[in-house]
């Protein structure tokens, strides 16, 4: 049976007569079978609570829920735990003295051996009482609950009530809907027809949830006002306020609502002397709100239930049973996301998020489509490209220098021809089209994003929120408001031994006892973190994020010492196949190598870059997410990163030349791109590092490590359940299911992966144009892969009202921004597509492309080897070679100034630069363009929100004009009749009012 401990305030009579005859049975030592129990009621409890949905009256609905450990006493001491926990003892238990201890049998027999007292656990149990105390102070109704199938765990479950929930909204400013309907505008003519032609076309795909169709009639909203109760619908006041706003509101209550003081010390001795000084000027100065008190495991969780199960086969309807069928099934990928209902269920913050990679994914579907058309324009035009075709004919015979020292030979050219065709794919003039659509696609994309947006927040009657936000903006986090107290207890005690070693006149005195009586909360009040208090952590964050940075470089750095000596150790092979394949063999395993180390270093970087903003202490949530994200996304950005920036603009560079080669540590010859550059080896690193990112990162984590945590989670309430009685089988409350799932972490994570997916699919998409194709097929599994874990696998998050994503919106731009100048040097520097233009316009005899490997290649008398550098065997092409050859733009060995840089180097050098300005300000310009073009507010929108505030106006003018005409009419009829008589009448009343 389950025991509940009610604090409500219903009376007594209310209260189930039932359950209080059972537990008096059950303290005298009988223990009536569970069928006992059923019979003794009319109907089953659970049932008539929906399973913990509503208090065991089955009319209050519970909107939060506070979870803590206590120690639950067995057999005996179950009566002197109903004493402790009292329905009526609230009051007396928080100053009582001599109460026994939580987990003591206080009126067990006197013979029996009291276990230690825990004065820690005490301290919890005296600051729960104190907090949950305060709680009904503030109108708040709880009920508890111990006697749960979770050994050793108690539930308080929280209600409030009609009045508290209208106060609450009216000091939030939350905007509700309002008897007024009015019609929204719609399309005429020609738009009209198209919009109804889309929509019969794209029904199908559309989810089949009320809020998803189209409205042709709105609710005008107004902030809640208890005075204008009138303005609104409150014919069902159940259904007025949904579960989501009612759990924000109790949020708020319980971050507002304080616990100052603590019963025990921690200590004994001297360390209990001192911490019982320190507890009493927390009496003074402490604040611990719901934040605090969950910090310091006064209580173990904080949560909204969820509607109720999503599946079974008696399962009542609700929202998160819609949700699941409707959005988070992989069998309606194809549809789209009801981000009304999400958005109803989960908040606005969330609701956003999906909004927003809903929209990321279908801008990536005329993305992808370019991208498939230049490789497949690639794939058609590869027997044409000349450069290719003169590198795999092997009538040229061109002798290429060793790719390493002693073990290597020498090489035709020939044998690269797989690597040349492959290269033309992604390195055609249609790339440098592409590069220019991209940019303008992730233009493109923020001004959608914008737009929809602001349409998003016309329908979700968030415009004019800025004034909320910034006073949750300003509310202190409680980590930053103990260390203002330790701060202030500092400059406390530092006074207070300043006086006692200066003689006190009078006026010191009476300052002194002024300040004693200011003292208490007030003392933090004007008590800030400045920068000096705060420079040991941004020294430390410095010093941290340079580590980490040369950490991530020296990883690099291992890897290129790894390709270098495992193509060394390969040449030495006396395979065939091994020797002809040595540069895919590395090229593959430095990749895999680089993809396992970044996902390793990726999450041992989230949880330094949290720590690091931890100890900075930020003064508000906002902050410290703000600080969070850009430290994380820094880090990882480095991460990611860093392997395909060095393919990309640093291999091949700065190798030297035959003769005078470029060593790491004395003993690595620095590695060499391919013949046909180093465009390909970056595609093969960019395609295995995004798809291994992808495929382990995103998904197997995100459903492995989840499900992973919610077994281990299982296997041991289990144990635990196990270890203390045998329960009869029963069905869980709600609050006990909800509490086995995983916490939500915020959304942080969620973006992370999306915004480095888009670097990869902006930053690079010159060597890779199936990047976009790759991401969008990501992101189908992603939407509902997240859509599931926010449903089935999450507690139900506090629903946070939001207008825009934050911060994320800015590191967008930043990226679309730093993608067209990668871009730029990607075509320019990595690619042969300026080397093929200058030759054709500049060197080309007949015009065509004849000629351009012959010309890009620099020529080496063999002669001039250093000593020990010179092939071991000379002869492996079955003839001596005199000369070979190396790509580089140098003078030949004949020349008068052998082997210096020619002038086709400057040449190409010039034109590579002038193509990176040309480019970057020309797409820049395009770019800024479709920005201008594009308003933020689409126009429908603008002139909905200007209607609106019209027909606010009139709807107040109005009302003060009935106001006018019936206080008009009453002085009429008090004239008519001789004058007022009875000035205290309802009149008078209403003529103040009016005023």
């Amino acid at each position: 049976m389950r025991v509940n401990e009610k604090y409500s305030t219903l009376p007594a009579e209310d209260r189930s007569v039932h359950i209080i005859n059972i537990c008096a049975i059950e303290d005298i030592g009988y223990l009536p079978s569970e069928g006992t129990l059923l019979n003794s009621l009319s109907v089953d409890p659970d049932a008539q609570c929906k399973y913990g949905l509503y208090f065991r009256d089955g009319k209050r609905k519970v909107d939060y829920v506070l979870v803590y450990h206590h120690k639950r006493p067995s057999g005996g001491r179950a009566l002197a735990r109903r004493a402790l926990h009292s329905d009526t003892a609230l009051a007396a238990r928080s100053v009582k003295q001599d109460q026994p201890l939580p987990g003591q049998g206080g009126l067990a027999g006197a013979g029996e051996p009291q276990p230690p007292a825990d004065f820690h656990e005490d301290d919890k149990q005296f600051r729960r009482e104190e907090y949950e105390g305060n709680l009904l102070e503030a109108g708040l109704e709880l009920e508890h609950d111990e006697d749960t199938k979770i050994h050793g765990v108690g539930f308080v479950k929280i209600h409030a009530p009609w009045s508290v929930l209208c106060r609450e909204a009216e000091f939030l400013k939350l905007k509700m809907p309002t008897k007024k309907l009015y019609h929204i505008n719609e399309t005429r003519g020609l738009l009209k027809k198209i919009n109804s032609v889309l929509q019969k076309i794209t029904d199908p795909i559309q989810p089949k949830v009320a809020e998803h169709k189209p409205q042709t009639m709105k609710r005008l909203s107004y902030p809640f006002s208890r005075e204008k109760q009138h303005l609104f619908d409150l014919s069902d006041k159940d259904s007025f306020f949904d579960s989501k706003t009612r759990s924000t509101i109790v949020y708020e209550i319980l971050k507002r609502t304080t616990c100052t003081k603590a019963k025990y010390s921690m200590g004994q001795g001297e360390g209990r002397k001192k911490d019982s000084a320190l507890l009493n000027k927390r009496r003074k100065c402490g604040k611990y709100g719901i934040t605090s008190l969950l910090a310091n495991g006064v209580y173990s969780a904080a949560y909204p239930l969820h509607d109720g199960d999503y599946e079974g086969e008696n399962v009542e309807f609700n929202d998160r049973k819609l949700l699941y069928e409707e959005w988070a099934s992989y069998g309606v990928f194809y549809k789209y996301q009801p981000i009304d209902l999400v958005r109803k269920y989960f908040g606005e913050k969330i609701g956003l998020y999906f909004a927003w990679l809903g929209v990321y994914t279908q801008m990536l579907i005329p993305a992808s489509t370019v991208g498939v058309i230049v490789f497949l324009y690639g794939c058609a035009t590869v027997n044409e490209n000349i450069p290719s075709m003169e590198m795999c004919d092997q009538r040229h015979n061109i002798t290429m220098c060793p790719l390493c020292d002693k073990t290597c030979s020498y090489w035709k050219m020939s044998s690269a021809c797989a690597t040349a065709r492959a290269s033309h794919l992604f390195d055609n003039p249609a790339t440098v089209f592409f590069s220019v659509f991209m940019a303008l696609w992730a233009a493109t994309f923020m001004e959608h994003w914008k737009r929809k947006q602001m349409r998003l927040n016309y329908r979700w009657d968030l415009t004019g929120f800025e004034e909320e936000e910034e006073a949750v903006k300003d509310h202190p986090r409680a980590e930053y408001e103990a260390r203002v107290l330790e701060k202030s207890l500092k400059k406390e005690s530092k006074n207070k031994e300043k006086h006692r070693n200066i003689p006190e006149e009078s006026t010191n005195k009476w300052k002194q006892r002024v300040k004693t009586a200011m003292a208490g909360v007030k003392l933090t009040d004007k008590v800030k973190l400045t920068w000096r208090d705060r420079f040991p952590a941004y020294l430390t964050n410095l010093v941290s994020i340079v580590f980490m940075v040369a950490v991530t470089f020296a990883i690099v750095l291992g890897v290129i010492i790894y390709r270098i000596s495992t193509a060394a150790a390969l040449a030495m092979n006396s395979s065939p196949s091994v020797r002809s394949n040595i540069r895919v063999t590395v090229t593959a395993t430095a990749v895999i190598i680089n993809l396992v180390v970044i996902i390793l270093l990726d999450e041992v970087y989230g949880c330094i870059a949290r720590w690091l903003t931890k100890i900075e202490v930020p003064k508000t949530e906002k902050s410290f997410e703000e600080r969070l994200i850009f430290k994380a996304f820094l880090l990882k950005f480095v991460n990611s990163y860093t392997p395909i920036f060095y393919v990309a603009f640093f291999k091949g560079r700065f190798v030297g030349r035959p003769g005078d080669y470029v060593y790491i540590f004395r003993s690595f010859r620095m590695e060499e791109c391919a013949p046909g550059g180093c465009l390909m080896e970056l595609c093969i690193q960019l395609s295995i590092i995004m798809l291994g990112k992808q495929l382990i990162q995103n998904n197997l984590f995100e459903i492995g490590i989840p499900k992973m945590k919610k077994f281990i989670r299982y296997l041991k309430l289990k144990r635990q359940s196990l270890s203390a009685h045998d329960e009869p089988v029963k069905r869980k409350q709600r609050y006990e299911a909800d509490f086995t799932l995983e916490p939500f972490a915020g959304l942080t994570p969620e973006y992370m992966e999306m915004i480095i997916q888009f670097g990869f699919v902006t930053l690079f998409v010159a060597s890779f144009p199936l990047a976009p194709l790759f991401a969008l097929l990501n992101n189908i599994i992603e939407i509902r892969l997240d859509a599931k874990k926010f449903v089935t696998e999450l507690r139900r998050p506090v629903a946070v009202r939001a207008k825009d994503i934050g911060i994320w919106y800015n590191i967008l731009r930043g990226v679309g921004k730093l993608a067209v100048i990668i871009n730029a040097f990607v075509i320019s520097f990595t690619s042969d597509f300026i080397p093929r233009l200058v030759y054709l316009y500049m060197y080309s005899k007949d015009g065509t492309m004849h000629g351009f490997v012959n010309h890009t290649l620099s020529s080496f008398d063999v002669r001039d080897f250093q000593n020990g550098t010179a092939p071991n065997d000379p002869l492996d092409l079955g003839y001596e070679v005199q000369i070979c050859r190396y790509k580089d733009y140098r003078e030949p060995p004949w020349s008068e100034h052998k082997y210096d840089i020619s002038k086709d180097f400057w040449a190409v050098l010039a034109a590579r630069l002038a193509f990176v300005i040309v480019f970057q300000n020309l797409v820049m310009f395009m770019s800024d363009f479709v920005d201008w073009v594009i308003p933020d507010i689409p126009k429908d929108i603008s002139q909905q929100i200007h209607k609106e505030k019209v027909l606010m106006v009139e709807l107040f003018m109005r009302e003060e004009q009935g106001k006018r005409q019936l206080i008009d009419t009453w002085m009429e009829r008090d004239l008519k009749e001789g004058g007022p008589r009875n000035s205290h009448g309802p009149r008078a009343a209403l003529h103040g009012g009016a005023l």
